[in-house]
């Protein structure tokens, strides 16, 4: 069983389940199984067909992460910046031609389902791990996914653990209305452990409550956990991230049920960064490929009139994602890769050809 070390900075068990029945926290497990009955339950109005309201509106209102480095976060300037900002801007670019109509809504983990149910959003882009519950039982879709990653844990360097099986018996932080908790409970209990579950319900909440040492370990993605640690006071060394991989979480955008239009360009918006790394296109040589490249470039980039007959946007699509966002690449590279602060490697989320997960759908 493990132990805490008493000393003033690490209270005992019994304070940490004092500390659990205070308002950050909710009912461990039930929290997200709560979640996501009320939302299956919660009516889905009927509504315009997305495409002719965010056209109406001249906005793309777009749920994101509320505030995550390298994800979706808001800079010292007030712009959101982000892998998830960035698929914001370029569905906006795709359908309003202009990458900067977008209104950002951040959102709890707890929030974010009811409000594309609702239609307070048009899109939700907020690191959501792609499951069959959720494709299937809340009235939304699933779309293509922008990051592959997995559950992980982080702990302080001076609890000297190096695997989870260390974490027997420990308390850990996670957020409320994520998968992290069932995903922890079923890898505990095949292996015959335990654990005190510590559910916080924002990103904001739960990692103060980590840093403050009243839980053992914090679970989440491992990008998430990357950009946590980096946003954590103090010295980012002074944490680690365990090796193992609790479960697959494929991340990415859902959008309503019943809208086939929308979750089309919202799918191939992400098709056209991928394809653009593959073919070798970049913001800052669209312009010569539209003119000068090979007929799939250039069909891509708009250069065929009709192309984009079949989506409902303008032919020229493909070239606004690309010229005004950027490929896939140079997205992942400035908000979480060596031009970043978290300078994470691509791993699964390069491209195929170089060993990753990344796979452009024809566009032809």
């Amino acid at each position: 069983m493990f132990r805490l070390p008493l000393t003033p900075a690490r209270p005992a068990l019994a304070g940490l389940r004092r500390y659990a029945s205070t308002s950050l926290v909710r009912a461990p497990l039930l929290a997200p199984l709560l979640v996501v009955l009320s939302a299956a339950l919660a009516p889905v109005p009927a509504l315009a067909g997305t495409l002719d309201v965010v056209r109406a509106r001249g906005v793309l209102q777009c749920g994101v992460n509320n505030g995550l480095a390298g994800f979706a976060a808001p800079d010292h300037e007030g712009h959101w910046r982000g892998l998830n900002a960035d698929l914001c801007r370029a569905i906006a670019a795709a359908v309003l031609g202009d990458a900067g109509k977008v209104a950002y809504a951040p959102l709890s983990a707890q929030a974010r389902f009811t409000a594309l149910q609702s239609g307070e959003i048009d899109v939700l882009v907020d690191n959501n791990t792609f499951t069959e519950e959720r494709d299937v039982a809340l009235g939304l879709r699933v779309t293509t996914p922008i990051y592959y990653g997995g559950e992980g844990m982080m702990v302080p360097r001076t609890l000297n653990v190096t695997r989870l099986d260390d974490l027997d018996g420990a308390s850990i932080c996670m957020l409320a209305g994520s998968t992290n908790g069932r995903n922890l409970t079923d890898r505990f209990r095949g292996e015959g452990k335990t654990f005190e579950p510590v559910v916080v319900d924002s990103l904001d909440d739960v990692l103060r409550v980590f840093h403050s040492g009243r839980c053992d370990a914090l679970t989440s993605d491992l990008a998430v956990l990357a950009a946590s640690r980096a946003a954590l006071s103090g010295n980012p060394d002074d944490y680690i991230i365990l090796p193992d991989v609790i479960s697959k979480a494929p991340l990415g955008p859902m959008v309503r049920q019943g809208d086939e239009q929308w979750l089309n360009i919202v799918n191939w918006t992400i098709h056209a960064m991928v394809a653009a790394e593959e073919l070798g296109v970049t913001s800052a040589n669209a312009d010569y490929q539209r003119d000068h490249g090979a007929p799939g470039v250039r069909r891509m980039l708009g250069a065929t009139p009709g192309f984009a007959a079949g989506l409902g946007v303008a032919d020229e699509w493909g070239y606004n994602v690309v010229k005004q966002v950027g490929n896939y690449a140079e997205v992942f590279h400035r908000n979480l890769g060596a031009g970043s602060p978290l300078k994470l490697a691509r791993g699964l989320n390069a491209l195929w050809s170089q060993g990753g997960l990344l796979y452009a759908l024809p566009l032809r």
